[in-house]
């Protein structure tokens, strides 16, 4: 393995398990997802040998290049959609990933239990919320997320697990991680996906039980 990402994701895990300490937790409740887009395959074999098992990966049609053979190889690899999702992608979102951060609205919920449903598969689910209320950014606004995640419950069937955010770049993260970790406990669910590369740390703060970081471990190649 190179030197550079193994001693790049060692710091990594090293910063959030000194971040789980100093907020009081378990470092062991926190969990990295090493953010692979664009992040070439050569350094993600060197990731799975160093002994990293989480991956996370913006969009569909790009995972699905990489990641079935991987998975084949090593069964215990774990693949999370940490993007926007399509309808029209839902079939091979459930069928790769094992987790799915970006629930976000009716029709992705629907096509979701549908595919579920059908496949018997068993992808665990994460409604992503746009705490900043940004017109551009896929989420639900935090007014109507205890509504949507009631009607994914009630209507569709769907076991919602937690909680994604992605806050506004100019705007000061932890009042974002706190929104939506009082949203989570409101509702009672269990995973906060929240942090990135540049403030991981502050998420682990208020309770952030997944990590997506990227260009931390891989260099401006990753996102995150």
């Amino acid at each position: 393995m190179s030197e550079t990402v193994s001693s790049s994701l060692h710091a990594v895990e090293r910063d959030i398990a000194d971040a789980a300490k100093r907020a009081g937790r378990d470092p062991a409740s926190v969990k990295l997802i090493a953010v692979t887009k664009t992040v070439p395959e050569r350094a993600i074999k060197e990731t799975i040998t160093f002994g990293q098992r989480r991956f996370g990966e913006n969009r569909v049609q790009e995972a699905k290049a990489t990641w079935p053979a991987l998975k084949e190889r090593h069964p215990d690899l774990e693949l999370h959609l940490i993007g926007p999702l399509q309808s029209n992608k839902v079939r091979d979102a459930v069928q790769l990933f094992d987790v799915i951060h970006s629930v976000d609205r009716p029709k992705i919920a629907a096509a979701l239990a549908e595919e579920l449903a059908r496949s018997g598969k068993k992808s665990r689910l994460l409604v992503q919320v746009n705490t900043g209320e940004e017109p551009q950014k896929a989420g639900v606004v935090p007014g109507e997320t205890d509504g949507f995640v009631r009607r994914c419950r009630d209507d569709y069937g769907l076991a919602i697990e937690g909680l994604m955010c992605i806050p506004p770049l100019e705007e000061e993260p932890a009042l974002h991680f706190a929104l939506l970790a009082k949203i989570a406990a409101r509702l009672g669910l269990k995973e906060l996906s929240m942090g990135m590369s540049e403030d991981f740390e502050t998420a682990i703060a208020f309770g952030a039980t997944y990590v997506r970081v990227g260009s931390a471990i891989f260099g401006s190649r990753g996102q995150g």
